[in-house]
């Protein structure tokens, strides 16, 4: 992972940085972001990682509205914390993805889930960075797969987000079902993910 340095100040000039993070030519399949006013570029991920994102991807098309979609590489920003994530998977309206017209870009406070496959790169940063980015955007929930979880591979349920904060509402280690509750009604199978 690298990181290019911008300005600080979020909204100060989140366009001109959102104009470079666009226009630039980044290596190919790697995720660029904008952290807290930095850019960071970071390598495709492993197999591994892809196959989880694909088999909740899969699944969570079974149950989603026909209005919504479930993206793996839309940026969404969240502009007032200097912020442009791409998470690996995203559910957000198509609505929200389609407007404003020609943005590379959705909002992160339209999404209804965001998942996060770790890596040992960024573990620490989808454990806590991520997770508080999307609380505050009152994304209604965060599904944590944690591969590098300290006590083995893991799944946790955000939800309820107040502040910066989600409250805990459930956590399996690999192995056991994880069940998304209303509007998905989804039980994940976490045996179907590769460890490590």
């Amino acid at each position: 992972m690298s990181a290019l340095p911008a300005d600080p100040t979020p909204g100060r000039h989140w366009d001109e940085l959102v104009r470079f993070w666009e226009e630039s030519d980044w290596p190919e399949g790697s995720k660029v972001e904008i952290i807290d006013g930095l850019i960071v570029v970071t390598p495709p991920p492993a197999a591994p990682h892809n196959r989880i994102a694909e088999k909740v991807h899969r699944k969570l098309y079974t149950v989603v509205p026909d209005d919504w979609g479930v993206y793996q590489t839309l940026g969404v920003a969240h502009p007032t914390r200097g912020r442009l994530f791409v998470p690996d998977l995203v559910v957000i309206p198509e609505s929200a993805v389609a407007e404003p017209e020609g943005s590379e870009t959705a909002p992160l406070t339209a999404a209804e889930l965001v998942v996060e496959i770790t890596s040992r790169s960024n573990a620490r940063h989808d454990r806590l960075n991520r997770a508080a980015a999307c609380a505050e955007a009152k994304v209604p929930f965060y599904l944590l797969i944690d591969r590098f979880a300290p006590t083995g591979p893991a799944g946790t349920l955000y939800g309820e987000p107040e502040g910066d904060v989600y409250r805990v509402l459930v956590t399996v280690k690999f192995g056991e079902d994880i069940r998304l509750p209303a509007p998905f009604d989804l039980t994940v199978e976490t045996s179907a993910f590769p460890f490590g």
